[in-house]
């Protein structure tokens, strides 16, 4: 078994442990209701800090964007800046978080609890049971966002027990069938379509692309045809399904088809898997995708555990 293997198996239990977490962190160290809050990150941190922005303003907590570290808008007031390192080491995120000038106003969810970027933050969130050996992230990323939901008030007990199915589901696509993959998704989950896309370009050097749902037919649909899939996060708009079906490309969905299902209980017309735990079954795909590639999705190519730039 391959290392992101295994740390994707681990993820309903390191949901636990991170939502317990959640319930302890001190106040200061995680956004109060009302704050304008920025989230940053780079490559699969910057997809969370989407999904939370998007979760945190459903929410009803407070303006809230996401930035790629390095777009960081620095004339921009924020009463909370929240950076996601999984290494700490990363160059965009440390330059930032040096040039704060109130370091009390900023917060790093980071793995190694001993990084650069934890002596720079003013607060600090450590989730080293979540950190990986792979390069490719996977649970240290799902992690950080459900000790995040947590704090929002999910029910992350329930979300792990879909995490749960989701380990040992069957894929619902036969990845040696596909040629090109596109993720869909709305709202918050837009940030889940990024981060499955960029799992099968990590691990499998192949093909994908992720927009927002609403956007797919002003474009991209032109991709779609045979031997090709679209995988949708969440709520979809309506006709979308029909609109893919009629290109010829294979449309995934846990809310349309009963390909998910190995319990009774999300058999077809049953509640269907949180978009979360969803996102193991695409990073599941990913691993199965290079395997079908005769890939190694823990060496990665030209890629590294974190980027440190000189």
């Amino acid at each position: 078994m391959s290392y992101v293997d295994a740390e994707i198996a681990s993820q309903p239990e390191c949901w636990r442990r991170a939502a317990a977490q959640a319930a302890d962190t001190p106040a200061p160290a995680l956004p109060r209701p009302g704050e304008r809050v920025a989230v940053v990150g780079c490559g699969t941190s910057w997809f969370m800090a989407m999904a939370y922005a998007g979760l945190r303003e459903r929410a009803g907590h407070g303006e809230t964007d996401a930035f790629q570290a390095s777009e960081f808008p620095a004339g921009r007031h924020y009463d909370r800046i929240i950076a996601i390192s999984r290494s700490g080491t990363t160059t965009e995120i440390t330059d930032l978080l040096a040039a704060i000038d109130d370091p009390q106003r900023t917060t790093v969810l980071v793995g190694d609890p001993g990084s650069p970027a934890a002596q720079l933050a003013g607060h600090v969130v450590a989730l080293p049971y979540a950190d990986e050996r792979s390069v490719v992230q996977t649970r240290f990323a799902t992690s950080v966002l459900a000790l995040l939901r947590a704090h929002l008030g999910a029910d992350v007990a329930a979300i792990a027990a879909d995490a749960e199915v989701a380990v040992r589901a069957r894929l619902p696509i036969d990845p040696a069938l596909i040629d090109q993959a596109t993720f869909l998704g709305r709202g918050w989950t837009v940030g889940l379509a990024h981060e499955a896309a960029l799992k099968c370009r990590e691990a499998a050097v192949f093909w994908s692309e992720a927009y927002p749902a609403m956007d797919y037919r002003h474009g991209p649909i032109a991709i779609a045809g045979p031997g090709r899939m679209v995988w949708a996060f969440g709520e979809i708009p309506d006709h979308l399904a029909d609109d893919v079906a009629a290109t010829g490309a294979a449309f995934v969905h846990s809310r349309t088809n009963g390909v998910y299902a190995v319990l009774d209980r999300w058999a077809a017309g049953r509640r269907p898997l949180d978009p979360m735990a969803d996102l193991i079954l695409a990073q599941r795909f990913a691993v199965a995708l290079a395997a079908s590639r005769g890939l190694d999705p823990d060496n990665p190519r030209h890629l590294t555990r974190s980027v440190v730039l000189t």
